[in-house]
C-alpha cells in the first residue's frame, strides 16, 4: 500500500514494496493504513495459494498454503487512491496479518526466533460483510482460519523436528 502522503515525494517511492501486509493489531495508527482502516476501505485479495518460508529444517523451505476445500481464498484488505506529482492516479491495497503463534498450521513458518503471523482469510460467506462493515465492526473479521481448512504442500518436503510436525 502506498499512502497519499507517499505517492508525491519520489524518496517513497519503493515504500510499497515493504507495506504489502499490516499487521491488525497497529492498522488504525501507523500513518500508512490508519487513514484506508478508519475510512473502512475493505478489500478482498484473491489468491489460490500463499506461500510461506518453513525453517524446521533450518533453511527456508518454500510451503504451499491453500484452502483444503480447493476454493479460491479471500484475504482481508484495505485499499487507497493516490495521486502523483504528475496527477496520474494510482491504486494499492495491503494485506491485514493477525498474530499466528500456537496456529497447528502457521507455528512452522518463518524464523524461529520471528513471531509467527498469517493473513486473515475470510470465510466466501464473510465477503459482503467486510465489504460492508464500518470500521468500528472490521475487528470482528480478524480470526484465524482454522488449521483443518487449510491443506499445505511442499515441493521438497522439510524433515520435522521433534518440536513440531504437519
Amino acid at each position: 500500500m502506498v499512502p497519499q502522503w507517499a505517492a508525491k515525494d519520489a524518496k517513497y517511492a519503493k515504500l510499497g514494496l515493504k507495506t504489502y501486509n499490516a499487521r491488525v493489531e497497529t492498522v488504525a495508527e501507523k500513518p500508512t493504513y490508519r487513514d484506508a482502516w478508519r475510512q473502512a476501505l475493505h478489500c478482498i485479495v484473491p489468491a489460490e495459494a500463499i506461500y510461506e518460508p518453513d525453517w524446521r529444517s533450518g533453511k527456508a523451505v518454500p510451503a504451499r498454503i491453500a484452502r483444503a476445500d480447493g476454493q479460491p481464498m479471500g484475504i482481508a484488505g484495505l485499499w487507497t487512491q493516490t495521486v502523483d506529482s504528475d496527477g496520474v492516479i494510482g491504486y494499492s491495497f495491503t494485506m491485514l496479518t493477525i498474530n499466528a503463534d500456537g496456529h497447528a498450521v502457521f507455528q512452522n513458518f518463518h524464523r524461529p526466533a520471528d513471531e509467527k503471523r498469517m493473513v486473515v482469510m475470510l470465510q466466501p460467506q464473510q465477503y459482503d460483510d467486510w465489504l460492508n462493515a464500518t470500521a468500528k465492526d472490521s475487528m470482528a473479521f480478524m480470526q484465524r482460519l482454522p488449521a483443518d481448512e487449510l491443506a499445505v504442500s511442499y515441493a521438497n518436503k522439510p524433515k520435522p523436528n521433534q518440536a513440531s510436525v504437519l
